[in-house]
């Protein structure tokens, strides 16, 4: 079953981009390019998550929601 959270990218001065998320406490992560911090992030919400599950803690559980058979996502264009 694959779920959804959202990443909140920014560009940092220094030309990197900073990807964080309200959806996983704990994801910070940053990448030379857009596409390689959104796949680094989704490799350390993975094992976030994966981490999670094996404390079995409750109320720290992140609720994440599932993907429909359709979504909005965002397209980001660089014209």
């Amino acid at each position: 079953m694959e779920q959804i959270a959202k990443l909140h990218i920014e560009k940092l001065p220094e030309g990197v981009y900073l990807a964080t998320s309200d959806d996983i406490p704990g994801l910070v992560v940053q990448g030379c390019t857009v596409a390689e911090t959104i796949e680094i992030a989704r490799d350390v919400a993975q094992k976030l998550l994966a981490a999670q599950s094996e404390r079995q803690a409750r109320q720290t559980m992140v609720s994440l929601t599932n993907i429909e058979d359709t979504f909005d996502y965002p397209l980001v264009l660089g014209i």
